[in-house]
């Protein structure tokens, strides 16, 4: 059965757009069927993050409004065969999407896909809200900063009620993906701790993602780290962030520097 996954935040600037891609793209190098859907609509990054850009023809605002056919906004990728991408209009409003429009959407992705990983905007407008409405689940991104953390408390609350599976009574299921993590700066108290962002958002744990250069050179290059530099830390963290979502009990581990002491502290709080 597919699953909707709306990767979201409460600010803007905390990785969400390159962990869209790195999921989608390591969730594709297992042999899942995957759609990325660029839900910031005005803005419209993830198609560069996908080295798709100039690929676009028609986006997400097309199909909404019944101007262009799924099949004809939907761009492959040229590296996995079974990604793909749907891109969000540059030129449009929010205002564009329509409630009906994207259950539309999202219920004929359902049938061609194994995973629809949604981008969502960053805040509470109605972007976030519709990239969240129809999800099975949420990864919720932030940085180990405090205006960032209480930021992804009030997107927890929205989850928690803006949903369809909240409108039917059922949990929506969330978990915590830790961006541009530095334990050296944690242990300075130039950041949160990770137990400190656990203890304030009471969800689990789906990765650690640690600052590095390597998402920067892959953004740069169009292509999600996970498939420019398979081997860094970044995209060895976000492999292991999938197979959590996918279940599998793993430990949340920081790259092999840190790890030791870390990855025994927050295993226990690792999605199940």
């Amino acid at each position: 059965m597919a699953q909707v996954v709306v990767v979201t935040s409460g600010k803007g600037g905390v990785g969400k757009t390159t962990s869209t891609a790195a999921l989608g793209a390591a969730l594709a190098q297992g042999g899942e069927s995957v759609v990325v859907v660029d839900f910031d609509v005005g803005l419209r990054n993830l198609d560069l993050v996908m080295g798709a850009e100039r690929r676009v023809v028609f986006d997400l605002i097309n199909v909404v409004q019944g101007d262009a056919k799924l099949a004809q906004a939907l761009i492959r990728d040229k590296r996995l065969e079974n990604l793909s991408l749907l891109p969000a209009s540059q030129t449009r409003d929010k205002d564009a999407l329509t409630d009906a429009g994207v259950e539309r959407v999202v219920a004929e992705l359902r049938e061609k896909f194994d995973w629809i990983i949604c981008d969502s905007p960053a805040g509470i407008e109605r972007g976030a809200t519709l990239a969240m409405r129809h999800a099975d689940m949420a990864v919720v991104v932030t940085n180990a900063e405090v205006s960032s953390v209480r930021d992804s408390d009030r997107i927890i609350g929205l989850l928690d009620s803006k949903t369809e599976r909240a409108e039917k009574g059922l949990r929506m299921p969330k978990h915590l993906l830790l961006t541009r993590y530095d334990a050296a700066r944690a242990a300075r108290g130039e950041m949160l701790k990770v137990e400190d962002v656990l203890e304030i958002l009471s969800i689990p744990l789906l990765g650690i993602i640690p600052e590095s250069q390597d998402v920067l050179r892959a953004s740069n290059l169009g292509a999600p780290v996970t498939l420019a530099s398979p081997t860094s830390a970044p995209a060895r963290a976000y492999a292991e962030a999938v197979k959590r979502l996918r279940g599998e009990q793993i430990q949340v581990s920081l790259p092999a520097e840190q790890r030791g002491f870390f990855g025994k502290l927050f295993g226990r709080r690792a999605v199940a």
